[in-house]
């Protein structure tokens, strides 16, 4: 027995999730969000949640920023994206920032069981059919981490940013380098002012391709 979270804003689609969920996995508890806020303050107290399957474009969620602040009030509750999104980058982003998998709006209800029955045993699930698809290459315009900013954090900071840059919350940085959570954020603060950058989004993308071997 599961207890799952359908965060959607589309009744119908809700249901039907809720229907294939009921039918594949028997005595699941099964609860509906609609939005990021409620969902939000749904984990609060529902920290025994088995998995919450999250829509990316229901309302509050501001592109990826809502993923990122549901992984920092919740990091040890599986998350999984279900949604109609199906850009490669974008999919791989999500894992980035903490989900263990993607599940498309289109698929059939045996590749939800099965998407679903893979997460559960502990594994990643991804569509296939997408990941197959070749690399975008990335725009001119997007976010890039300089290396002389990277030089001038302190040692501590980049031991935060890389943890920040594998999709870790902040409770999870805290456990990690046994400091406190108000400690992470004060290094998250300075570290996006250093580097210039508006949000930790950003900062995920362009530390990407960084190797922080090389600077710890």
């Amino acid at each position: 027995m599961y207890k799952i979270l359908i965060a959607d804003d589309h009744p119908l689609f809700r249901d039907a999730i809720a229907n294939i969920i009921a039918e594949s996995f028997k005595a699941s508890i099964i609860e509906q969000t609609e939005d990021i806020d409620s969902t939000l303050e749904f984990v609060k107290d529902n920290d025994d949640l088995d998995l919450i399957l999250l829509d990316l474009n229901m309302p509050g969620m501001s592109g990826l920023q809502g993923l990122l602040a549901l992984r920092n009030e919740c990091p040890t509750i599986p998350v999984v994206i279900i949604s109609a999104e199906r850009d490669k980058q974008t999919i791989l982003q999500t894992l980035s920032y903490g989900a263990v998998g993607f599940i498309a709006k289109s698929s059939s209800k045996e590749c939800i069981f099965e998407a679903l029955e893979s997460v559960f045993a502990g594994n990643v699930c991804l569509p296939a059919d997408i990941m197959r698809l070749p690399e975008v290459p990335k725009s001119n315009h997007e976010f890039v981490v300089l290396p002389e900013k990277i030089a001038s954090l302190t040692r501590r900071e980049l031991m935060v940013l890389k943890n920040l840059s594998q999709g870790e919350a902040n409770k999870q940085i805290a456990v990690n380098l046994f400091i406190s959570e108000a400690t992470v954020k004060s290094h998250v603060s300075s570290i996006l002012k250093k580097l210039g950058a508006s949000n930790r989004v950003k900062v995920v993308l362009g530390c990407a391709d960084i190797d922080f071997s090389q600077h710890i």
